[in-house]
């Protein structure tokens, strides 16, 4: 399978698994009600969030187009990139909105059309900052889809069976805690190569375990509470019983840690791609590339200030709406309030 097509693959099925999310969440109607809340309480934040979501979606689709030199086989352009023009790359730099090259005056291929300005390779800035979410939200997304089942896994069972279980999962969690992560970060990194998949499941490794020692505690509460003694009364085995009365109420821990993790989580790679070793195409490679344009006179700013501004605006959208669901979904911030 080509790269592009699995690309598309993951975009669909990635879309797919949030419009099942969002289907479920509106039959459940605290889940509703939570969410319509949500939405009162931070709209400009949710509007910020689904603008990047849409860039990603857009960059994330790519296809070939049909007409191409005999002999040859065309690139495969994103849905964002075809928003552009396909001759769209100057020469090099060239300043917001310039009808001339930075260095050297030449005439520009688009002159005034690039809002703002080109980078070393004449890439337009705009569009390499709009297609940088992509990387941002599948870097949260996918490890999230992967460190948030990883952390159940381990945590309810040490939690509602305890014994030699808990002891050994304790000493993992607390193994792994005891680490720096970032160091653990960059040998994984190291190890298992730069791909996407290989830098999201490293994020996933080092990320875990606090959720699943909070999964533990919060199970280690709930295996006591009369709705689950009354089911083991009546029978009910013990797998039922996770299944059914314990996880669905760590559901709004899920929410909030996926929330509050994503920021975490896009640091990191951000993290990574100054040090070297991060994706192709992040916010943070942007940042990377741009740090020794700070040194040249005149400053080259235009292209660390687009990448550095869509990561603020992201992860303070992100941050913000955190806020508003541990508000919404929390029972104990619930109580303090009331």
């Amino acid at each position: 399978m080509e790269a592009h097509v699995a690309q598309n693959a993951v975009a669909v099925g990635l879309a797919a698994g949030g419009a099942a999310l969002a289907l479920a969440a509106r039959r459940s109607l605290l889940w509703r009600e939570g969410l319509r809340e949500v939405a009162r309480r931070r709209p400009l934040a949710l509007a910020v969030i689904a603008f990047f979501v849409a860039m990603a979606l857009l960059a994330s689709i790519s296809w070939r187009d049909a007409a191409a030199a005999p002999g040859t086989l065309a690139v495969p352009r994103s849905a964002l990139d075809r928003l552009f023009p396909a001759d769209f790359q100057e020469r090099s730099y060239s300043a917001p909105l310039a009808a001339v090259e930075f260095y050297g005056g030449a005439p520009l291929r688009h002159p005034g059309r690039h809002l703002l300005g080109t980078d070393i390779l004449g890439r337009d800035v705009l569009q390499l900052a709009l297609g940088g979410a992509r990387v941002a939200l599948l870097v949260g997304g996918l490890t999230s889809l992967i460190a948030i089942p990883l952390a159940l896994l381990v945590g309810v069972p040490a939690g509602y069976f305890g014994g030699r279980l808990d002891d050994a999962v304790f000493f993992a969690i607390s193994t792994l805690a005891s680490m720096p992560s970032i160091l653990l970060l960059i040998a994984l990194v190291t190890a298992i190569g730069r791909g996407t998949v290989q830098v999201c499941v490293a994020l996933a490794v080092t990320s875990w375990v606090h959720f699943a020692r909070l999964a533990r505690g919060e199970t280690l509460k709930l295996r006591e509470l009369d709705y689950v003694q009354a089911a083991r009364a009546l029978g009910a085995s013990e797998a039922r019983i996770v299944l059914r009365h314990i996880v669905p109420n760590l559901g709004h821990l899920v929410a909030i840690t996926f929330v509050l993790t994503f920021s975490q989580l896009v640091l990191s790679e951000a993290l990574l791609s100054w040090l070297g070793i991060g994706i192709d195409g992040s916010w943070g490679q942007m940042i990377d590339q741009a740090r020794d344009e700070l040194s040249r006179d005149p400053v080259i700013a235009w292209n660390l200030a687009a990448a550095s501004t869509a990561l603020f605006a992201l992860i303070l959208a992100v941050n913000r709406v955190g806020d508003a669901v541990r508000d919404v979904l929390d029972p104990r911030t619930l109580r303090e309030r009331s």
